[in-house]
Order: C-alpha cells, then structure tokens, then sequence
C-alpha cells in the first residue's frame, strides 16, 4: 500500500474515532501527524511542528476569550434584549431576531457552536411562551450562525480563505460570505413558511414597559412555560454534547452553564451577572467589538492579536473577569482545528494531497468531481467536526482546482463552504446537537426523529443544489 493511502485511511479512522467515541479529534490528529510522518513518510519531528498553525492558534485563542469576555459581562445578553424590545411585540418577529443576532455573532468572530449556545436557549424559550415551532426556532438559530459563519474575520471565514490564498488559487472572501449567507437565508425563510410562520404574522405580543419584555398570556400554561425556560439554561446532553459525535462539541460545555441567566434575562428577570458591570462597561465591549472589525477589515491587521488586545483592556477595568474568561477559551476547539491541522501539513508534505487532488480529477468529468468532493464534505461534517472537515477536504481539492479542470475556482469554494456547514443542522453535529439539549417541554425523541430527518435531507440535497448554483451555473 502507497504511503499517499496509509494517510488517508489514517484520516478517514480519525473521523470515524471521532464520531464513535468522545475524543477530541485534534488529539487524534497530532498523534497521527507523528506517527504517519514519521514512520510512513519518514520525515523529523521538527519538520512535523513546522506545520502547526501558529497564526490560526492565536486567531482562535483572541477571538474566543473576548467573546468569554462579551458573555460574562453581560453584553451578549444586553444586545439580546435590545433586539427583543426592538420587535414590539411581533410574534412573527422573534424567530427571525434569533436569526440576525446568531448571523452577527459569528460573522464579526464567535464560533459557530459557542454563538448557537449563547442563542439556542433564549430562542427556544421564547419558542415555549409564545407557542412557536421549537423546531423551527432553533433552525433558525443553527442557519444564523452558519449565514455568517463566513465573513473575511470569522474563524470558518479564516480557516477557508488562508488554505484558498496559500495555495494560490483566485480568492473572493465576499463571494464565499454572501453565498453562505444567502443559502441560509433562503432556507430558513422557506423554513418559516413551512413551519408556521405565516399563522404568527398575525400574533401580538404584550411589550411590558418596566422591563423591556415581551409577554403573552397563557394563563393555564404560563407558569410551566415559564419553568421551562428557566430549566433551559441548564441544560446539557446526558455526558456533554459530545455524546451526540462531534468532538469539538466538548469545548462548549461551559458556555452552556452560562446560558443560565440568558432566558431570564430577556424575560425582564435580571440575570447573576446583571448588577456586577455598568452599562457604560457593556457599552465599552461594543466599541470594542466594533473596533475589532475595523482594524482587521480596513487596516488589514492580525485579529488574533487585536481581539487579545481589545480582550487585555477589558480585563484590566474588570480583572476578576479575566479568570473565568481564560477557563472559557475554546482549548478542545482550538486543540481540534490546530491538530488537524498539523496533520494538514504532514499530507501536504508527503504528497498526499497531489495524490488524491489528481485522482478525484481523473475518475470522472471535472463536474461531477466537484458534486462528489461537495457530498463527501456534507456526509463527514453532519457526522464529525466542521472545522476539521473544511481544513482536511479543502486542501484535498486544491490539485483538481489547480489542474485546469475548467471548474471555477471561487464558485467550487463557495460550494463547498456551504456543503460543509449547513448541514450541522444534524443532530449528530454540534449545532444540532445543541438544539436539541435545550429543547425542553417537546417530545424529545420526536424532536430528535425530526431533527435528523431535516439533517438527511439537508446532506442529501445541499450538495447538490450549491453545486448547480455556484459551479454549473
């Protein structure tokens, strides 16, 4: 057997350890980083540590703790309540709110899961109050965060456009955010449509003045809706969300535990942390979160080293806020990306990724290679990690972009950005896998059935349907 195959074979056992059992899949991937590159392609170990991604690392460490930063002073739920007041009492409203604010907060840097875990119980509580959907409420929270999962300061975003720039193919950041973006968003407009949104367009809610909270009476129900939504903010999958199959599940298991106060928060009851940090400090947290944006879109400057900046001057006005923050920091998340990573590159070393970038292109017309690289991205992510999958299937494209196939460069990476994200709406992945935790006061094995019915069709038909868009078309 070729060594090009032994590290496939390797690759693929690493995603199915993954899904079977709870083990981060970036410790799988240094240590096959090592063994591989070592005892098959027969390189040093220095050579194996040239290839950790030591400015993706950084990206991921800044841009984690100052969201921890954001979430513990209340900002994130501060901007949720903003939001929530903004709808007036617009039933209809609320669903798509819990859209917008999930798409802002990854698009300007969250992490996908950690935005979905900051939302999903907000938004699911207000599904049990105002008798929404909770499937669709939460779908939507899940194609929110992946709508601007893409943006040129997002980690997918970061991910996706320095593999593209370093193998020198035509980049288009945009292009790749927008299709993102707009993919999402019709699916979860057709997504309303289908799941009772229309009959919410004519439902009102009572906006309580003292408090910034909508309400709506339901008075044999109230109180355990209520009740309900209060338990959501505790609630985590039996044994974490890694449990569901997604190794980088593991890292939110925290940001769970915080959305204690979030439900309460936005139901005009003040959460634990409310109190201990002026507005004027949340305020501060805003303009830095702004100002993270400007200085690495307009000034090009590295946001790892800008969000630690931002994140630096908040602590110091609140240095017992540093702490906790540190702990919050996604290191399962990150141990995942930069593993994976690293095993990127001991592939990329040895020739594995000209080996199979060449064999996708010769088993069939350029066309239908893009379809099935687009297929094998959304089989793997709805099963495993996101992250992993757009930095391991990516650069096994590459070759067949670079081999002047006549496929679209931009249009293939748009494609397979979306292939590989939209599906996390399967309950298997992490996103899906959130939802459902929170879904409380539902039937939860029909929920679970749903939510995995939607997941399948979503990795059967997305594929496809992007790789008409953006490639053929």
């Amino acid at each position: 057997m070729s060594p090009e195959l032994i590290s496939i074979y390797a690759l693929v056992a690493m995603f199915v350890v993954a899904t079977l059992l709870p083990i981060n899949m970036g410790v799988l991937a240094f240590v096959g980083a090592f063994l591989v590159g070592t005892l098959v392609a027969g390189q040093a170990t220095s050579k194996i540590i040239a290839g950790f991604p030591t400015g993706l690392f950084l990206t991921l460490v800044g841009i984690t703790y100052l969201f921890a930063l954001a979430q513990n002073n209340g900002t994130i739920d501060w901007l949720v309540q903003l939001a929530v007041r903004a709808v007036r009492g617009r039933v209809a409203a609320i669903p798509w709110i819990m859209f917008f604010i999930a798409a802002v907060l990854t698009s300007v840097g969250a992490v996908s899961p950690a935005a979905v875990a900051i939302i999903a119980p907000i938004a699911l509580g207000f599904a049990i109050q105002h008798k929404i959907s909770p499937l669709l409420m939460g779908l939507m929270v899940i194609h929110g965060a992946q709508a601007g999962g893409f943006s040129p300061i997002s980690i997918y975003g970061g991910i996706t456009n320095g593999i593209v720039a370093k193998a020198g193919l035509p980049l288009d950041p945009t292009m790749t955010f927008m299709a993102s973006f707009f993919v999402n968003f019709a699916v979860a407009a057709l997504l309303f449509v289908l799941l009772g949104g229309r009959e919410l367009l004519s439902r009102r809610a009572v906006l309580s003045e003292a408090s910034g909270a909508i309400s709506e009476p339901v008075p044999a129900g109230s109180v355990g809706a209520m009740a309900n939504l209060r338990g959501m903010g505790h609630s985590t999958p039996q044994g974490g969300a890694q449990v569901y199959g997604d190794a980088e599940a593991q890292s939110l298991r925290e940001e769970l535990e915080l959305t204690m106060g979030n439900a309460d928060s936005v139901m005009g009851t003040p959460p634990a942390h409310e109190g201990l940090y002026s507005r004027p400090y949340q305020i501060l947290t805003i303009a830095g979160l702004a100002t993270l944006a400007v200085l690495t879109l307009a000034f090009n400057l590295d946001i790892g080293f800008v969000a630690i900046t931002i994140g630096l001057g908040l602590s110091l006005i609140a240095p017992n806020l540093q702490k906790r923050a540190i702990g919050q920091v996604s290191w399962p998340e990150i141990m995942l990306i930069t593993g994976v990573s690293t095993y990127v590159g001991v592939l990329e070393s040895m020739g594995t990724i000209n080996f199979v970038g060449h064999s996708v292109a010769g088993l069939t017309s350029p066309l239908m290679a893009a379809v099935l690289l687009c297929f094998i991205g959304a089989v793997v992510s709805a099963f495993a990690s996101s992250t992993a999958v757009l930095g391991s299937l990516i650069p096994l494209a590459v070759p067949f972009l670079q081999a002047g196939t006549g496929v679209d460069a931009i249009g293939f990476i748009a494609a397979m950005a979306v292939s590989s994200t939209i599906v996390d709406v399967s309950p298997f992945s992490t996103n899906g896998a959130l939802v459902l935790a929170n879904a409380q006061g539902v039937d939860r094995d029909q929920f679970f059935r749903r939510l995995m019915g939607y997941g399948a069709l979503v990795t059967v038909v997305a594929p496809v349907v992007v790789w008409l868009i953006f490639v053929v078309l």
